[in-house]
């Protein structure tokens, strides 16, 4: 039920609709998994990028093609490696000696969905490529700026954590970029049967029609920006993400000095959007503080950084996230 009319009643119906859609294509092509399509889902209605993180063999490449099948828009695959160059994603000029000319000839990069499989395969020169496309929403190709699809644009990259040769971790920077960052674990015994039945089934290999349109995402996305966010849910992101930076104010003595790096006002803002996009997963037109809560550690976990103590005795930033979460009152 609406509680404050903020979003007309036919507008939230749509989106409600447009979601369950949304739902229904993503189970069938991914098993168990209900907290990374949560995220999937939150991410692209708030229109923010995703860095799925996990050891091989669990879904993160299907998981982001899934989704991205989902919409009926453009999608480009790129897989990295060490020898990519920045060119193969943005895009070159080529000479033409027969009219003395250059020609643009435009990257993968130009999609409505990106996929960056293994993104940390790929050197810092190249990684650094998305830097201008992912924030700002354009490349720019032999001095000339060029704008990037302005309804929907969304990279989804993956890495595997456990890979340490010819790899090249992101930069605080690169990640920074990223909306949210998911981490998948290994599925349930139920689960995986169900996979074995699937795949006996032939489902997985089955051909699904898109089930929303750019124009329907961009619609869902517009209505998600009207959702109510209170000064007290607002107060309340701001104090989590204070914490990140002056985390001797709310943690422990023994968990604050792990804290090498707190996280930048992009993460305030993207705490703004996904409560919106999750409030409206949630079937409501305004934002509780739940769906911040809900959300932390993938707002966070790429954006604080620990120390090499924390390293050293086993302490990872989800720790001082479960700390922050719990020294924050909520409204």
């Amino acid at each position: 039920m609406l509680e404050n009319g903020a979003i007309p009643e036919v507008d939230f119906r749509f989106s409600q609709e447009m979601i369950e859609k949304l739902k229904q294509y993503f189970e069938a092509r991914v098993v168990g998994q209900r907290k990374l399509e949560t995220s999937l889902f939150a991410a692209i209605i708030a229109d923010g990028h995703i860095l799925l993180e996990s050891v091989p063999g669990l879904a993160k490449t299907t998981a982001a093609k899934a989704i991205s099948d989902a919409v009926s828009g453009k999608f480009s695959r790129i897989q990295c490696t060490p020898d990519l160059l920045p060119s193969d994603i943005i895009g070159t000029q080529i000479y033409h000696q027969d009219t003395g000319k250059f020609e643009t000839i435009f990257g993968p990069v130009f999609a409505n969905f990106v996929l960056l499989d293994e993104v940390n395969r790929s050197s810092a020169k190249t990684q650094s490529a998305m830097l201008e496309a992912m924030q700002e929403k354009q490349v720019t190709i032999g001095g000339t700026t060029y704008t990037m699809p302005q309804d929907v644009f969304i990279v989804i990259a993956t890495q595997n954590p456990i890979e340490q040769e010819g790899t090249y971790p992101l930069s605080e920077a690169q990640t920074d970029r990223f909306m949210i960052k998911e981490r998948i674990t290994y599925p349930s015994e139920e689960d995986e049967l169900q996979i074995l039945a699937r795949t006996e089934s032939g489902v997985f290999s089955q051909k699904q029609e898109p089930v929303l349109t750019i124009e329907e995402l961009d619609r869902v996305q517009a209505i998600a920006e009207r959702v109510y966010v209170d000064d007290s849910v607002r107060q309340y992101i701001t104090r989590i993400v204070s914490a990140t930076r002056s985390p001797e104010k709310m943690l422990k003595a023994e968990l604050a000095r792990y804290v090498r790096i707190g996280a930048s006002p992009r993460a305030t803002i993207n705490f703004l959007r996904i409560a919106k996009a999750m409030a409206l997963i949630g079937g409501r037109d305004y934002a509780t503080p739940d769906d911040v809560k809900q959300m932390a550690h993938q707002i966070l976990r790429h954006r604080i950084g620990i120390s090499y103590a924390a390293v050293a005795d086993r302490v990872d930033e989800e720790q001082i996230i479960d700390g922050i979460l719990s020294a924050v009152p909520m409204p």
